[in-house]
């Protein structure tokens, strides 16, 4: 009773120590976390920033480790004093294309941000960081996106997390970046090209270049970047602080914090982990193992975890299946073993078993052969021989005796069986049984030229039908009939086997006589084809035209040369002979209409064109020549003046440039000069900035457009895909009443292409799958600009189709087969 007294008290002091013991550990787990949140909350107050996140979302970051660069995000928004005249955060993020989540001027709170961090949704995708850059430089830090102007020397500041290679270049357009008055901080994460974070960041480097094992570890900058953004001393990197896992600058000092599954020692500097298995109640059968943060079950060698994670059985090493036991195979306490059934014995493999060998043992008494079988042997005799009743010994056998043997002639004892033989002048046939008489013609030294036939007792030779034997009554020749007969042919006698047959010369046939011949007729024979004349030749025949007329390429069939001279062709006012055809024309100031038949003509009136054309680098400086030449042939067919056209131009690639406005040039000749000196950009394809360019400044009254009730007229040329939106603005300059045509060719992307074209698109949107195709999309939008035009007194100023069809034809086909063929 005592004793059971004493081991009731002993627990219930164990469980006061272990409960007092985890109540210490959950203390200083909410100290710990009380102190990070007192050292992140305290803001960098009355210190205004422009502060853009740039994060890499790409399929190489993995979905744990998004989720710790939106805690890193969060926990640098801790100490910023977020506000509209404080600190204005916006966030990009990107994988093959860029996604802007908020700009600088879409929150006014923290809370707000924090929460749009945690709505975040992962891309990934590629990763485009040298566009990610463009973007932040030309849109996120722009004024129309929240930044404040740079005369305020609000600075600018740009926080970039990559975790991989870039698929694209960085080096050129983070320096144009830097340039622009924006500080960037490079932070990389695993495995990432030091030399690629040093192109991004800004100088020095040891001030804006990090580089992190993991994303675990990029918490660890947290407190670097509240000194770099907020101002003071660092003395987590000024001192030896001594922190054994983390160290966290405070004002004028630092505190040391520990990693997820260690908690601080009472030194305030050294981390101890955490004993989970000590202070849970664990229920592992077997084994307890902590590890960081948590523990886990394990089990005795032998044994199994089970499905529970907390139990144990054992292991059935044979039921795993890769024993590689011929026969059973026996489990052991920790493996098994391999054995064999009866009859057999185990290999030195351990594995594979042999069978027995009762032969082997030299004492089965067989005279010939022994033979195992399943469980003893038996005795057998070689061929020729037969076992006697004792089992062991063997006698010699008489197959010819047993009278089975099946010899036609004769049978003829051999050491171990018989042979049949043949009597004299006869052979063995195949079956090595029957006999037949010798076929001496069959024995191949006969001599006769033709046939061979047997005798009774030899041969004789036989010649074939048509020949006769010689002397020698072996060899043959041939009976000459057309030396014998007065055969009666005209050109020539061939012997047959029983006579003769006439034949005539090549290009000659027989006459109904047979022996007579005349003069082949092949036009006659045969069907000729011929549309006109046949003529025949030596051996065959050829076909000819009437006069006037042409022979096709069919060598058959003929053509008039003056097509539009023998034809109903329809045409209004030309008719222009081709190769092999004709097509229509229209005089000077005329049209040719859809049908190609009529032509109608062309009414002046006043017009504002702006050409927006795409600079980028996949087009080359080759196909920039031919698109210069696409504008001027549209260029040529209208009347500029200050009073009825004016014609503006833009050139885009990664930026847009005005290469000359609508009130610059006043007439075709100086449009065309400025349209030569255009140099080629060969960059990115911002096709959205382009657009943007146009409706709010090309149109403007400044660059020369005239009022509204003037016709506003776009002609944008791309060959790809843009890098930006393209919908937003070409719905608001259709909105504002601008005429959007749209020109692709080659990798030009339909969708875009649509988004820009005004409806109905069949007549305003143009694409041709190569340049050389250029030529004929000018003669339609020449077309369709000159018939919306409207008119002014009535008269038509467009200039003549005809000729420019003429000529741009001919100076692309020119160009085409210099730059491209």
């Amino acid at each position: 009773m005592k004793a059971a007294l004493i081991s009731l008290v002993l627990l219930l002091l164990f469980q006061t120590i272990l409960s007092q013991a985890r109540e210490k550990q959950h203390q200083r787990r909410r100290d710990d976390a009380a102190l990070q949140s007192n050292l992140l909350e305290s803001p960098c107050k009355g210190k205004p920033l422009d502060f853009v996140f740039i994060i890499d979302s790409s399929r190489s970051v993995r979905p744990h480790d998004y989720e710790k660069v939106k805690t890193f995000i969060i926990n640098i928004l801790k100490f910023l004093d977020v506000g509209p005249d404080t600190t204005r955060v916006g966030l990009i993020q990107y994988g093959s294309v860029v996604q802007s989540e908020f700009s600088l001027k879409t929150y006014k709170r923290k809370a707000d941000i924090e929460k749009a961090v945690q709505n975040m949704i992962h891309l990934a995708t590629g990763t485009m960081t040298g566009l990610a850059i463009q973007y932040t430089m030309n849109m996120a830090f722009s004024e129309s996106e929240g930044a404040r102007p740079l005369d305020m020397n609000i600075p600018r500041i740009a926080m970039i997390v990559t975790d991989g290679r870039p698929q694209d270049t960085v080096e050129e357009v983070s320096g144009q970046a830097r340039d622009s008055g924006i500080k960037i901080f490079a932070i990389g994460v695993g495995r990432v090209d030091m030399s690629t974070l040093r192109a991004i960041g800004s100088e020095p480097h040891e001030e804006h270049v990090f580089l992190v094992a993991n994303f675990s570890q990029i918490e660890t900058l947290t407190s670097v970047f509240q000194s770099k953004l907020c101002g003071g001393t660092n003395l987590c990197t000024d001192v030896d602080h001594g922190c054994a896992h983390i160290c966290i600058s405070t004002t004028g000092s630092y505190v040391c914090k520990c990693r997820k599954g260690y908690t601080l020692n009472p030194d305030g500097k050294t981390c101890s982990a955490e004993d989970f298995c000590a202070l849970e109640l664990h229920g592992c059968q077997h084994l307890c193992v902590n590890v960081p943060g948590s523990y886990v079950c394990r089990c005795y060698d032998g044994y199994q975890l089970n499905n529970d994670k907390r139990t144990c059985s054992r292991i059935d090493f044979c039921d795993l299946g890769n024993h590689g036991c011929q026969h059973d195979c026996v489990t052991t306490a920790n493996s098994y073993v391999c054995s064999c059934r009866r009859g057999f014995v185990l290999n030195p493999d351990g594995k594979s078993c042999r069978k027995t060998d009762p032969c082997a043992l030299g004492n089965h008494g067989c005279e010939h052969e022994c033979i195992n079988t399943e469980d003893s042997f038996i005795c057998r005799c070689r061929a020729g021989y037969t076992l006697n009743p004792d089992g062991k010994t063997c006698k010699k056998t008489d197959p010819c005796a047993l009278g089975n043997h099946g010899c036609e002639h004769e049978c003829v004892n051999t050491e171990d069986s018989f042979i049949c033989r043949c009597r004299a002048e006869y052979t063995l046939n195949r079956d090595g049984k029957t006999c037949k008489k010798t076929d001496r013609c069959a024995l191949d030294n006969h001599g006769c030229e033709h046939e061979c036939v047997n005798t009774e007792d030899s041969f004789i030779c036989r010649c074939y039908t048509g020949y006769i034997l010689n002397s020698d009554e072996k060899t043959c020749r041939s009976v000459e009939h057309c030396a014998a007969n007065d055969h009666g042919c005209e050109h020539a006698c061939l012997n047959t086997d029983e006579s003769f047959i006439c034949q005539c010369y090549e290009g000659y046939i027989l006459n109904d006589d047979l022996k007579t011949c005349s003069r082949m007729d092949y036009c006659a024979l045969i069907d000729n084809g011929c549309e006109h004349l046949c003529l025949n030749t030596e051996d065959s025949y050829i076909c000819q035209c009437f006069e006037g007329y042409t022979l096709n390429d069919d060598r058959k069939t003929c053509r008039s040369r003056d097509i539009c001279s023998t034809v109903e062709h329809g045409c209004e006012q030309l008719c222009v002979n081709t190769d092999g055809s004709y097509i229509c024309k229209c005089l000077e100031r005329y049209t040719l209409s859809e049908d190609g038949k009529r032509c109608k003509r062309c009414a002046d009136g006043v017009i504002d064109l702006v050409f927006v054309i795409d600079g980028s680098k996949s087009l080359g400086p080759d196909n920039f020549e031919l698109v210069k030449q696409f504008v001027k042939g549209i260029i040529d067919s209208l009347d500029i003046s200050p009073t009825t056209t004016r014609v503006g131009l833009l050139q885009y690639s990664t930026k847009v440039r005005s290469e000359f406005t609508l009130a610059q040039f006043s007439s075709v000749k100086d449009v065309n000069e400025a349209v030569s000196q255009i140099k080629y950009m060969g960059r990115g394809s911002m096709t959205g900035s382009a657009l943007k360019h146009m409706l709010e400044t090309s149109f403007t009254e400044a660059e020369g457009a005239r009022p509204a009730s003037v016709p506003k007229v776009t002609i944008v040329f791309t060959d790809g895909r843009s890098q930006d939106d393209v919908s937003e603005w070409s719905t608001k300059a259709q909105k504002n009443g601008i005429t959007m045509y749209a020109v692709g060719v080659g990798k030009a992307i339909e969708d875009e292409l649509r988004q820009i074209a005004s409806k109905p698109q069949d007549k305003h949107l143009y694409y041709a799958e190569d340049f050389s195709k250029m030529g004929e999309i000018a003669d339609k939008l020449k077309s369709r600009i000159c018939e919306e035009k409207p008119s002014l007194e009535d008269q038509c100023k467009c200039e003549n189709v005809i000729d420019f069809q003429n000529q741009a034809n001919e100076q692309m086909r020119k160009l085409t087969q210099r730059h491209i063929l």
